[in-house]
């Protein structure tokens, strides 16, 4: 009979029923997908003592300890934005080079900072920290489908089919997380469609690295406790001892880890979340500058300054939606108003993040699941471009005031450092100091990595 450490007796509670009471309350981490299908104990990252999150040294010394993702969900228009094409103003009116109508923006440009980048109207307030930004001009991807895109950007599958582990999860396995309080990895206001969880999943590595889903009010689903934290503490203790025990034995399932360290991770969160997620606690002037107000108008105002806070508190991935860019009608409004969500709130992030200290270790990435067409699409639309499109990044590990790769003289396709979503990921993973072709997992009887077979890192880039 198996023998577990002398632990105060719940009277009347089966195994099950422990389980199930204790679990009641718990955060989504600590829930979800606990179960899943066993991987193999083959790992490329060491998740030895202290445990599978404790932090982990990177493969190469690098100055970025964690990512701050703005994902402009549904593809913003980067000849409206941020890739200024003066041909295309001349051309408005001609039949493009794959037919259609070439559309200039109806939107201003004008040069900004030392550097002279060009960015629309519509960001006035980013447009004062150009001189920070790394723009990455010519991505491309695979998929002009919105679900299909979506899923690469953040898993590297190229098919919705193929569940892979998102980049946070990577990320979190690779070096664990520098908070033992607070999630590793955390997605605020993540899109309910095109791919929804998978996005910020595990798939086969163990459900510790999945990312915590947070609403943009700071709601974390299932947080709140049942029971009270004494009879709470004495449940997960016997549960905790059954399942080290259970671990210890020949053929147990790996996934107990994962079991062992969600519930602990989730009783911490219990008490340090919520105070963490409160930015009613900041500064009025704080408040003020990134543009909070209730209500869906200041949802990514919000985001902002929560990942601000998570950062600070040592979370190693922290994305930040802002849906609404899919503009195949409605373009000049809608741009209108998603840049008056998102153009304060950013510059705001950039700002605070640099003046405690915090840019020159965090790097901050902005940018969408594919591009759009300079040609127009009915009377006030552009359909989706996955052949040349841009993104920037700010913060540690990057050259400040500068641009890697163009497009061609209308935006339309990749012409010069192109640079595929692999490229992207094998670039983001070398910032955080990880090798793209050594960060493997064994699963189903071969190695596995985020950029799978492919992936160039983009040194050019770096600071």
């Amino acid at each position: 009979m198996p023998r577990f450490p002398e632990l105060p007796i719940v009277d009347g509670l089966s195994r099950r029923q422990v389980l199930r009471n204790a679990g009641t309350g718990f955060g989504m981490l600590a829930l979800a997908g606990l179960l899943g299908e066993a991987a193999s104990k083959a790992r490329a990252a060491d998740l030895s003592a202290p445990g599978p999150l404790a932090p982990r040294a990177p493969h190469f010394p690098v100055k970025a300890k964690r990512i701050i993702f703005l994902f402009m969900n549904g593809a913003m228009s980067q000849m409206d934005t941020f890739d200024y094409k003066p041909q295309l103003q001349k051309d408005d009116g001609k039949v493009g080079p794959g037919g259609g109508t070439l559309t200039g923006s109806k939107f201003k440009f004008a040069q900004h900072g030392e550097t002279g980048t060009w960015v629309s109207e519509l960001y006035p307030n980013v447009a004062r920290h150009v001189d920070k930004f790394c723009f990455i001009r010519g991505l491309h991807t695979d998929t002009p489908a919105h679900p299909e895109a979506v899923i690469q950007l953040h898993t590297g599958a190229k098919l919705s089919s193929q569940t892979r582990p998102s980049l946070g999860a990577w990320l979190l396995y690779g070096l664990g997380t520098e908070n033992q309080d607070v999630p590793g990895y955390v997605t605020i206001n993540p899109p309910a469609n095109f791919g929804g969880a998978v996005n910020y999943g595990s798939a086969f590595l163990p459900a510790h690295f999945q990312g915590t889903k947070i609403s943009d009010v700071g709601h974390v689903p299932n947080l709140k406790a049942q029971a009270a934290a004494t009879l709470q503490r004495r449940q997960i203790d016997l549960v905790q001892a059954m399942n080290r025990d259970l671990g210890a034995t020949p053929g147990a399932p790996d996934q107990l880890d994962g079991v062992i360290a969600s519930y602990e991770l989730a009783f911490k969160m219990q008490d340090k979340v919520p105070d963490l997620l409160d930015i009613s606690k900041e500064p009025q002037a704080v408040l003020d500058a990134y543009g909070v107000k209730p209500g869906p108008a200041g949802s990514f105002a919000r985001q902002c300054l929560m990942a601000r806070r998570l950062s600070e508190a040592g979370v190693r991935f922290v994305e930040v939606a802002q849906p609404g860019w899919d503009h195949h009608t409605n373009l000049h409004n809608g741009l209108i108003n998603n840049a008056r969500f998102t153009d304060q709130p950013t510059a705001a992030l950039l700002a605070d993040l640099e003046q405690r200290g915090l840019l020159d270790e965090t790097l901050v990435l902005f940018g969408s699941e594919f591009g759009r067409q300079p040609t127009s699409q009915g009377a006030d639309g552009r359909d989706h471009n996955i052949t040349g499109y841009p993104m920037w990044l700010a913060g540690a590990g990057v050259k400040p005031g500068f641009s890697y790769g163009a497009t061609d003289e209308y935006g339309l396709t990749a012409v010069e450092g192109r640079m595929h979503t692999n490229d992207l990921h094998a670039t983001l993973l070398a910032l955080m100091g990880l090798d793209h072709t050594r960060l493997t997992y064994r699963y189903a009887g071969r190695d596995f990595r985020l950029t799978d077979v492919a992936g160039e890192v983009v040194k050019d880039i770096f600071a």
